[in-house]
């Protein structure tokens, strides 16, 4: 009896030495993955500080991230069966509105480049605008910087701007008031066109000036100020734009940031809204004649 007593005393003390074994190295483990844990919580933190610091390192994880979304994203479609392949058109091309700034002349490029870089745009499509007002500012007996500084004003060379009352385009030509100018480049749709807006606003504001009589009065005209007491600053602006396009053009250094309006009286002339506050009247009158 003693010996059978002896060793079940002697298996419940292995018992309780193999527990206290066991919880000692599950402590012993937990305290090990905590301290792993934060370890590599620390590293992943400083990894992502650094990170965020370099601008070249942020991009190329982003790029990698998004490739890899779009990676699983393809995967995914074409398990599903559902890949579709877009059908190439070689001569889309041809409908884009951009030239190559280095076939500019060096005051074309000049021009296109601040002004690209003054109002946030492409220099491909503003090259193409200049060239475009060159040439048609020589056809028309115009300064192309009147031309351009007109488009800086009125869209901010949005070729998709439309005000409140109609006026639309590069220009804001009213095109319901001027659909028969349009005719010629296919319909009035081209008021969204850079080039054909372009042409039409000159032919308008060329209309303006010849019945005005001078440049300032065929500005008030074309922007629908003729009767009214105030065009809103409006000359003044585009004049203003103007003298940079100048400046520009002849080698001068001007600052993309310089202000939109330089009032040439002494009391200041507050900056117009965004959209002439008053319907072109003046257009809608040059129906009447």
């Amino acid at each position: 009896m003693k010996a059978i007593a002896m060793l079940r005393t002697a298996q419940q003390a292995t018992g309780r030495s193999l527990t206290v074994f066991a919880r000692d190295v599950g402590h012993g483990l937990l305290e090990i993955g905590h301290n792993t844990l934060a370890v590599v919580g620390l590293a992943v933190v400083a990894a992502l500080v650094f990170v965020a610091g370099r601008d070249d390192l942020r991009q190329q994880a982003e790029t990698m991230a998004f490739e890899w979304l779009q990676t699983r994203h393809e995967v995914r479609v074409a398990a599903a069966g559902e890949t579709e392949e877009v059908p190439a058109e070689p001569d889309a091309v041809n409908r884009a509105t951009a030239a190559d700034p280095k076939a500019l002349t060096r005051q074309q490029a000049a021009v296109a480049t601040w002004i690209s870089r003054r109002y946030k745009v492409a220099p491909e499509p503003i090259s193409a605008l200049v060239q475009e007002a060159w040439a048609i500012g020589q056809k028309a007996g115009l300064d192309p910087t009147l031309i351009l500084a007109i488009m800086a004003v009125e869209s901010s060379f949005n070729p998709f701007a439309q005000s409140s009352v109609g006026a639309q385009g590069l220009m804001q030509v009213m095109t319901r008031i001027h659909d028969d100018k349009y005719q010629a480049f296919g319909g009035k749709h081209a008021a969204f066109d850079p080039i054909s807006n372009l042409r039409v606003g000159v032919q308008v504001l060329k209309e303006c000036i010849s019945r005005a009589g001078g440049l300032e009065d065929g500005l008030r005209r074309y922007v629908g100020a003729a009767l009214q007491d105030s065009d809103g600053g409006y000359v003044d602006r585009v004049m203003t734009e103007q003298v940079y396009l100048k400046r520009v053009a002849a080698g001068n250094r001007v600052p993309v940031t310089a202000p939109m309006i330089v009032p040439r009286e002494a009391a200041p002339i507050p900056v117009p809204p965004a959209e002439p506050p008053t319907p072109r009247a003046e257009q809608l009158a040059l129906l009447r004649h």
